[in-house]
């Protein structure tokens, strides 16, 4: 009994390990996504013509212009809160042109004195990232995963509001 209870438990993991990979496993992240359009093109046409005379292609179609991206209006866009077992997290992101200017928290973690000092040691850190990538597609902050996961959703939330 014990060999089959061994296998058996063998078996169901493996089970598990390969539904988990064919399902795509898990998504810590937000994950950047890129769409290509379909190029579309004319055929060339020919014509078979008697011998000594000369066939010519069709021209190719004009290409269709994409539209032209609109760039988001200036100003400061509220992040949506966000909830975590240590309190809410929003932000505010500031736009200038097309670029991510500012990040201001509006709301840290603050469940205890521990969750304020992990929320004030992260902050700044998560704040320069995002400024540096330009995107709430940033790294997770060590020891503050919270906090980082709740500030990078207020982040987006308000870059989503803003068309960024």
């Amino acid at each position: 009994m014990n060999t089959r209870s061994t296998l058996g438990s063998v078996f169901a993991s493996v089970a598990v390990l390969i539904v988990g990979w064919q399902a795509g496993g898990v998504m810590l992240a937000p994950q950047p996504t890129t769409t290509t359009s379909p190029q579309t093109s004319t055929p060339k046409s020919v014509t078979s013509q008697p011998t000594g005379t000369t066939t010519q292609a069709a021209a190719p179609a004009p290409a269709v212009a994409a539209p032209a991206a609109t760039s988001p209006a200036d100003g400061t866009y509220t992040g949506a809160s966000v909830s975590t077992r240590f309190g809410n997290v929003q932000v505010a992101v500031t736009l200038t042109g097309d670029r991510i200017t500012d990040v201001t928290p509006l709301l840290l973690t603050n469940a205890g004195a521990h969750s304020v000092q992990i929320s004030n040691r992260a902050a700044p850190i998560v704040h320069d990232e995002v400024i540096a990538s330009q995107s709430a597609k940033v790294s997770n902050v060590g020891g503050a995963t919270y906090t980082t996961h709740a500030y990078l959703a207020s982040v987006q939330s308000a870059l989503d509001q803003a068309g960024f």
